[in-house]
């Protein structure tokens, strides 16, 4: 008999929860950065190994709302702890508990489904016996199913919270075909690789008011060459000039990059065209935040 679970992987901007699940599933799905607030999207990720299928959604990170943007990124979280059969609660292995990690564990509480406890980037402690105290910190709070430290980046750890996953499930047939790795259209894999280059070239000097539209994506029929032309919005016309850069200098490194990873994903050479326009405040403007496919 076939085994499956729906777990939400869930907490606070900036915790690692997309390269946890980039490293579960042995591939790329969700885009990683070192800003926080990076996701901004329910991504679903499928993990089958023998007979059990794992799903997973990685949701936005957990945070105050400061826009219309920020709003459905909240309302996401909320939808996806109420609609799993678990969840993964991802936190740092450092620091103190965040008033968002205590909301979560309250709405833990309400939920009352079992919930695992990721305590990632343990690479980063120079004294292992600090995670002990991190433990106690949070089991006097919730009654985990388990407390497994992980670190992300090298894969320590991963494999046991797999395993601790897949005790979690239950008997089932298989809701995707075991081959799957997420439910996201191509066109998304696709704005969200340009997106991810974005914020890691240009580090501190735009802010997160930056969206990406695939217009067009299509394999040419008489050549192996997949045409992509992507626009990449901004919110004024001041961070257009920084994306577009020197000459065009940003935006080639931008693209550059970007056609990189975007023939490494989808195993095919890659004409990749891009354009910069400005929608003011599209973050407050509903009907932009559906265009973009972010509600």
């Amino acid at each position: 008999m076939t085994k499956t679970a729906f777990i939400a992987i869930v907490g606070c901007p900036n915790v690692g929860k997309s390269s946890l699940l980039n490293k579960m599933l042995g591939v790329k799905v969700a885009i990683v950065s070192s800003k926080p607030q990076t996701t901004r999207t329910k991504i679903m990720g499928v993990l089958t190994e023998d007979d059990v299928q794992l799903v997973f959604t990685d949701t936005p990170g957990y945070h105050k709302p400061h826009n219309k943007l920020g709003e459905k990124m909240y309302q996401a979280v909320g939808d996806s702890i109420g609609g799993v059969d678990a969840c993964l609660f991802v936190t740092e292995s450092m620091g103190d508990i965040k008033k968002g990690e205590a909301e979560l564990i309250e709405k833990f509480k309400k939920l009352g489904a079992p919930v695992i406890l990721a305590i990632n980037k343990i690479d980063m402690l120079k004294d292992k016996s600090e995670l002990l105290s991190r433990i106690a910190q949070f089991a006097s709070l919730y009654d985990f199913a388990a407390v497994v430290p992980v670190c992300a980046t090298s894969g320590e750890g991963v494999k046991d919270l797999v395993d601790e996953m897949k005790n979690l499930s239950y008997e089932s047939p298989h809701f995707f075909p075991d081959d799957t790795l997420t439910d996201q259209p191509e066109r998304v894999l696709a704005a969200e690789i340009i997106r991810e280059k974005i914020l890691r070239l240009m580090d501190k000097e735009i802010p997160h008011g930056i969206a990406v539209s695939i217009e067009k994506m299509r394999e040419r029929d008489d050549a192996d060459i997949l045409d992509i032309d992507a626009t990449i919005y901004c919110e004024r016309e001041s961070h257009k000039g920084m994306v577009i850069g020197k000459k065009g200098s940003m935006l080639k490194k931008i693209s550059t990059f970007a056609r990189q990873d975007l023939e490494g994903f989808f195993g095919i050479k890659v004409n990749l065209q891009t354009w910069v326009k400005v929608k003011e405040d599209w973050r407050n403007r509903e009907g932009l935040i559906h265009n973009f496919g972010l509600d």
